[in-house]
């Protein structure tokens, strides 16, 4: 299966949760998973966001990802930007070089 890339584009709660949720059901299907965020959507990091009844709130949903085999990519002027720190554990720095550079045959969406 081929791999799939999303970038997050905005600090926004829902196209974080989107991109999660599809990270995740690529990832169930075997194929490399990464979701990358781009500057300002970095802050998404430090919000748990509220979720809808019955649903993980971010933070949860990150776990489970993350849990999935999903790789979490922040960009680095993102994390500057929002004084926050990457935990290579639970997400790597990373550029948008990088990022294209090491996309092979992924299928790229933004978000």
């Amino acid at each position: 299966m081929r791999g799939l890339t999303v970038v997050v584009v905005a600090p926004d709660p829902d196209r974080f949760r989107a991109a999660l949720t599809l990270a995740c059901a690529a990832a169930a299907l075997g194929g490399r998973t990464r979701v990358y965020l781009h500057e300002g959507a970095v802050a998404l990091l430090a919000m748990d966001g509220s979720a809808p009844a019955g649903l993980p709130n971010l933070t949860e949903l990150r776990a489970v990802a993350i849990e999935s085999g999903v790789e979490l990519i922040a960009c680095q002027t993102g994390l500057a930007l929002a004084g926050l720190a990457a935990d290579d554990a639970m997400v790597a720095a990373g550029g948008m070089i990088d990022l294209l550079a090491t996309l092979a045959d992924d299928r790229l969406v933004t978000l």
